[in-house]
């Protein structure tokens, strides 16, 4: 894997004779870089994230890798999901084989890899999503989160260079909200630029590099706290306005903060606080 970017330029997309769902989009995915896609319900993120990894052909505008553009014919999508892969929401979506390794082993198999490859990047993209041991489990045994991981295990055996992951928390508790950040992180740490599509501010607020907001049909992006500290644009994108901001902001106000850039999470907050004599911390 690589580092390359992923961008979408001026993207129109509507179903039917309905109003368009994007129109004029334009992302770009820094390499290397976290980025957080958030909107309401039926903003279009998940359509946005269908464009980038060609599985939707907009009606104008283009998506390009490194300013090479994709090309929708059977050999262009072919190229392009090697380096970008999307993983739906719901992992059933997508997991259908017996066992976790046979599913994971799909996409490198489709490559027409020699078995001995095929199964190295089995093994590395279950080590890296950490459920190595569930490999030769059963698919409809596994619990909800680990069926999640599972599906980006198989979009990574592809060895993408952008991993497209749309509400990778959703519906996880908070313990395995934070097994899969950190796999996650093992997967950027190993070389892939990830964008994460979710509707939680705060984890946007303090795991992303870069956000971005679907919102009028079109896409505002920028550093999280400028854009998550705008609260015109949250109000008109449906979204609210991070604790860590709000709180902090009124810290500040009450002359507890120094200024400069506001924490972005519970821990660099209380790290941010003076320590007072008598006062616990």
């Amino acid at each position: 894997m690589s580092h390359r970017t992923l961008a979408a330029h001026g993207l129109v997309v509507g179903y039917g004779p309905g109003p368009r769902v994007l129109d004029g989009a334009t992302l770009t995915v820094p390499a290397g870089r976290r980025l957080a896609l958030l909107g309401a319900n039926g903003s279009g993120k998940t359509t946005l994230l269908r464009c980038l990894s060609g599985a939707l052909r907009p009606g104008a505008g283009q998506v390009t890798v490194d300013d090479t553009r994709l090309e929708h014919t059977r050999r262009g999508l072919r190229a392009h999901r090697q380096e970008v892969q999307l993983v739906l929401q719901d992992p059933d979506d997508q997991l259908f084989s017996a066992s976790v390794a046979q599913d994971v082993s799909f996409g490198p198999l489709n490559l027409g890899l020699p078995e001995d490859a095929v199964r190295a990047r089995v093994d590395e993209a279950l080590r890296l999503l950490g459920v190595a041991h569930l490999a030769g489990r059963p698919v409809h045994q596994l619990s909800y989160g680990e069926r999640k991981r599972v599906a980006i295990a198989g979009a990574v055996a592809m060895r993408p260079c952008v991993l497209l992951l749309d509400e990778p928390t959703a519906g996880l508790d908070p313990t395995a909200v934070a097994e899969a950040l950190a796999a996650v992180d093992r997967l950027q740490q190993h070389g892939s630029t990830v964008v994460m599509s979710t509707h939680d501010v705060d984890l946007a607020l303090r795991w992303a590099d870069e956000v971005a907001v679907v919102v009028d049909r079109a896409v505002v992006q920028g550093r999280p706290a400028a854009v998550l500290g705008d609260g015109e644009l949250l109000a008109r994108a449906r979204l609210d306005r991070p604790w860590a901001l709000t709180v902090g902001a009124r810290l500040r106000a009450l002359g507890l903060l120094p200024d400069g850039a506001l924490p972005r999470d519970a821990d660099a907050l209380l790290a941010a606080l003076p320590e007072r004599p008598g006062v616990p911390t």
